[in-house]
């Protein structure tokens, strides 16, 4: 009964003509840059952080969480029609939606995604109604020993579950420890690596440096791309989305255990949407009586991956609210806004602002119906959307990007900043350095530091706290499992060992 009383104090916020009005700016403006390959969530919802300093905190998170979740719906447009990802999360969804789309039936992928996204997001919002109050309860016992550890393993799966090397996901992380240290220590009140500059006094903006780094970065790598091609909108019509009974009955179980691979894994601190998507397609491959068919189009190759995606994406949300530890670079950005606001995401965020935090919940539902109704009857005009030509479209945002970090406190030094972030980008992409384990390095570092000097305080200096406290010693074994999984040798010697024993079995 109390879910449910905490659901109508919820629903009481989100239906609010104001909520509505910006879960409904959010999720048009998520579905725009998901359909439009190359920009990403990550890029905008860092560029519409400062316009949420003039709101009110429930009113712009709501906003960049229906960009979150409504690019997931918009990344597979381009995915079926162009065979180019609108996202990371969306390149599973090539594998089967552009088959489908060469042998005619472009409607009914786009239709099945659109239906798996909602069933998907729909299931991870029950579990985020039903486990959040739980883990919020338990996370109250948690001290600082325990956050300390617990931040310690979102960094460390960050950079090793991350595509590419796992040294250079883990000095990206260290990178990001460092600049967080930049500004003024809390503690003392002294000045730390500013080099006498006063505009570093308070920090590195946390705005210009994800602007700098998804969006300035990503702006540049597409100009240097070039155009991509266009696709016929007229080809796709509300009668060729229409799937047949067959397609719905493979469609059903499909989209149902995507759902639940993309929960589970979006709760995992480091994961984030991209592994549940490459995970839920390997599920249903492997558990298929005719694997042969995936990646010729089969229905089952969209719709578990677009489930999971969606899925992943609100699941996301629970240790990110419950716990303060975010999953991936975009919750991070928007954990980064929420302190900005002077909001602590935690166990006690569900006692002390009630109303933020199931407003937020609540309209995760109400953003999933709005996208239902624009992605359906409205398709053709995100269709129509892959017709922009790009070298108008990004050098508008990036004018848009420098006007936005010099709104935040009318600093031309953010802005030279951004773009120095934006070319260090750039390098980073081309020589394979992540830059997502940077930015939660970052976000998580002066979190990280306060809760290992207030262990070492209360411990007197004893650094065994970290290792008497059951809680912090499990998340730390937990740790030095991951990156011993991580190392190639580890895991060639794990394989062998295997192997030896099912020859003996």
């Amino acid at each position: 009964m109390e879910t449910l009383a905490n659901l109508g104090l919820g629903f009481q916020a989100a239906l609010t003509w104001e909520s509505l009005l910006f879960c409904l700016l959010g999720v048009s403006l998520g579905t725009f840059v998901g359909v439009l390959p190359g920009i990403g969530a990550l890029a905008t919802i860092s560029m519409c952080l400062p316009l949420t300093f003039y709101l009110d905190p429930m009113h712009g998170m709501i906003m960049l969480a229906g960009i979150f979740y409504g690019a997931q719906y918009g990344s597979s447009t381009a995915s079926i029609l162009l065979n180019l990802p609108g996202s990371p999360t969306a390149a599973v969804t090539c594998l089967d939606g552009y088959p489908m789309a060469q042998q005619g039936r472009a409607g009914v992928a786009l239709f099945i995604t659109t239906i798996a996204s909602f069933l998907g997001g729909s299931f991870a919002i029950i579990l985020l109604v039903g486990f959040s109050p739980v883990l919020a309860d338990f996370a109250i016992s948690f001290s600082s020993a325990d956050y300390f550890s617990i931040m310690i393993l979102a960094l460390c799966a960050a950079s090793t579950l991350s595509t590419g090397s796992v040294i250079k996901g883990l000095l990206m992380v260290a990178v990001g420890l460092l600049l967080g240290l930049v500004g003024t220590d809390i503690s003392s009140g002294a000045a730390r690596f500013t080099s006498g500059n006063i505009d570093l006094s308070n920090g590195i903006s946390l705005v210009a440096l994800a602007m700098g780094l998804f969006g300035v970065s990503e702006i540049f790598a597409n100009l240097c791309r070039g155009e991509y091609a266009t696709v016929d909108a007229r080809a796709i019509t509300l009668r060729s989305m229409l799937p047949t009974r067959e397609d719905m009955r493979r469609f059903w179980p499909a989209a149902w255990r995507g759902s639940v691979v993309g929960s589970i894994v979006g709760m995992l601190p480091g994961t984030g949407p991209t592994i549940a998507t490459f995970m839920s397609y390997s599920v249903e491959k492997r558990i298929s009586r005719t694997p042969e068919i995936f990646g010729r189009g089969a229905i089952e190759g969209i719709s578990a991956p677009e489930a999971s995606n969606n899925a992943s994406v609100q699941a996301a949300f629970i240790p990110t609210l419950t716990l303060g530890i975010p999953g991936d670079a975009i919750m991070a950005v928007m954990l980064g806004g929420m302190l900005i606001h002077g909001i602590t995401p935690g166990p006690q965020l569900l006692t002390d602002e009630p109303t933020l935090f199931w407003g937020i919940v609540a309209s995760f539902w109400i953003g999933n119906i709005f996208l239902l109704v624009l992605n359906i009857p409205m398709i053709g005009v995100w269709v129509r959307l892959l017709s922009i030509p790009y070298h108008l479209l990004y050098p508008a945002m990036l004018f848009f990007i420098c006007i936005g970090v010099y709104s935040v406190s009318y600093s031309t030094f953010d802005v030279l900043l951004t773009l120095v972030f934006g070319l260090a980008g750039l390098f980073m992409n081309r020589f394979g350095f992540p830059a997502a384990p940077l930015l939660l390095g970052f976000v998580l570092g002066p979190l990280l530091e306060e809760h290992f000097r207030r262990a070492l305080v209360l411990s007197r200096g004893d650094l065994a706290v970290f290792l008497e406290r059951p809680i912090s010693l499990i998340f730390l074994a937990m740790t030095a499992l991951v990156l011993a999984g991580s190392i190639p040798l580890v895991r060639a010697a794990t394989g062998r060992v295997a192997g030896l024993v099912r020859k003996r079995g």
